[in-house]
């Protein structure tokens, strides 16, 4: 899957085309559908994609889309506005998300 242009162009096409309906949100040790009210630890998500989309100028336009398949078979985006680790999340969840270990990111 190639990004579109910008963050909502990507969510759309990851929404329309390939079925990422859930917006997952992230805590500490997990994600969580809010619609479901479904929680997912790390070993019960894997992340399919990641699309970055950096600011040309301002660090705040910084945001993060992980395509996210769960155990249950429930699909959805994490949108990570600054960079998961600036917050306070589980070393799991982090190893989990780690963009150069894990997956190359899709700009």
């Amino acid at each position: 899957m190639k990004p579109k242009g910008t963050v909502s162009q990507t969510l759309n096409m990851l929404r329309l085309e390939y079925g990422y309906e859930e917006d997952f949100n992230l805590l500490d040790e997990k994600i969580k559908s809010p619609s479901e009210r479904e929680e997912f630890l790390a070993q019960d998500f894997i992340v399919d994609e990641v699309y970055r989309f950096e600011g040309p100028s301002n660090p705040g336009d910084e945001a993060t889309i992980y395509a996210v398949t769960t155990s249950r078979g429930k699909k959805g985006v994490l949108i990570d506005g600054f960079n998961y680790s600036s917050g306070q999340i589980s070393d799991e969840l982090m190893k989990k998300l780690d963009l150069k270990k894990n997956r190359p990111i899709s700009d």
